[in-house]
């Protein structure tokens, strides 16, 4: 499993429009397409955290997104609530977040990321 952070800007009370957004796109083929194992969506103010895992490394599967017509939909139908945090964003790629921590029970270690790639 591949655990990805997106992060971009939600517009005010605009939470439940967005889940409906999900609800339906969850609905039909696309996440399976995508390996989508699982997801949650998180605001705080106007911060819009979409946490998604995927079976596959998302940096392709990001990648191959955007030739598929259910992801173009969900992305026009976001886009009048969810804007890019960052005003150089580029491609979906550009919105994911750097994990730089993380500490798993299993085997009890901590493991910190200096690299920003």
């Amino acid at each position: 499993m591949h655990r990805t952070v997106i992060v971009a800007r939600i517009k005010p009370m605009a939470e439940a429009a967005v889940a409906e957004v999900f609800g339906n796109s969850d609905a039909t083929s696309l996440p399976y397409e995508l390996g989508v194992e699982q997801r949650s969506l998180y605001s705080l103010n106007d911060i819009y955290l979409h946490v998604v895992d995927f079976r596959e490394d998302p940096v392709e599967t990001l990648r191959r997104a955007t030739d598929l017509p259910g992801f173009r939909q969900i992305s026009a139908e976001l886009r009048p609530f969810i804007s890019p945090y960052d005003p150089n964003w580029a491609k979906p790629q550009d919105a994911v977040a750097r994990e730089f921590y993380r500490w798993t029970p299993a085997d009890s270690s901590v493991h910190f990321r200096h690299d920003r790639s």
